[in-house]
């Protein structure tokens, strides 16, 4: 990547957000922030579906004539094919309008280097416990509706099977089967390891997820009060669970939202 290419350019980065959770927003923020201290953009914001400013507003905050827009979302599906789209009224990959270039990138869910991240993740959460005796269960929402969230959580399944790191490597859900509230029923491994395939530690990963898993009899009041990441392993089931933080929240995906800009932009 030539930062030089953008240094008159703006990044627009399109998370989802929420009305019920503050947090939610958060991690695209300090994504948008990382890249702005690095200064390869001339302009760095953000946008979102529950949140101000909105998808419709953003374009008209940037100045610049050239903008990439980046959605931060965990797969392709509604909001990246339909909302963003249909919100900030782009033709395609490429929407020239009002005499600026406005570039559609891919979502940051679909690059290659998510792998990666995952796999950092399941270690941090279990350094001491080895991964030849460990299931590791990468978890999405699941849903009818939406055939790409299961899709994208196979996905990763295949590719890090494919290390061979470890003996076991399932997808689970919240909402169709696999059921993750059943996770010992299809594992055979001493030690499981859960990773929740999310852009945000939100009311899933915190709250849904913990009392699925039967860490929590109910859902936790707060992101701040949980105490759900800090004691891992959980003797649940006969078997030691190691619980992780959504995947968006690592700080390696503001270098993914920068390749995706990239490999948006037309060759020099």
């Amino acid at each position: 990547m030539n930062p030089s290419r953008f240094k008159n350019s703006a990044l627009v980065i399109a998370g989802h957000g929420s009305t019920l959770n503050p947090n939610s927003s958060l991690p695209t923020l300090r994504h948008a922030d990382e890249i702005r201290r690095r200064g390869v953009f001339a302009e760095v914001a953000c946008c979102f579906w529950k949140e101000e400013p909105s998808y419709r507003e953003v374009v008209r905050m940037v100045d610049s004539a050239e903008i990439f827009v980046v959605p931060n979302f965990i797969s392709e599906g509604y909001f990246t094919r339909t909302i963003i789209p249909r919100e900030m009224e782009l033709a395609g990959p490429v929407t020239k309008r009002d005499g600026r270039t406005i570039r559609y990138c891919e979502p940051t869910g679909n690059h290659p280097r998510v792998t990666n991240l995952l796999l950092a993740e399941a270690r941090a959460v279990a350094p001491v416990v080895p991964t030849s005796e460990t299931s590791l269960l990468i978890v999405g929402h699941g849903t009818e509706l939406d055939r790409n969230s299961a899709a994208a959580a196979q996905l990763q399944v295949r590719r890090i099977a494919a290390t061979g790191l470890y003996p076991e490597v399932l997808a689970a859900y919240m909402e169709e089967a696999p059921l993750i509230r059943e996770w010992d029923l299809f594992t055979s491994q001493p030690n499981v390891v859960v990773v929740p395939f999310f852009i945000a530690d939100g009311l899933h990963s915190y709250q849904n997820i913990p009392v699925l898993l039967g860490i929590e009899d109910e859902p936790v009041a707060a992101l701040s009060q949980a105490e759900v990441f800090r004691h891992n392993p959980h003797r649940l089931r006969g078997r030691n669970l190691s619980y992780g933080s959504a995947i968006g929240t690592d700080p390696g995906f503001a270098d993914i939202i920068l390749d995706q800009a990239a490999a948006a932009a037309p060759p020099a």
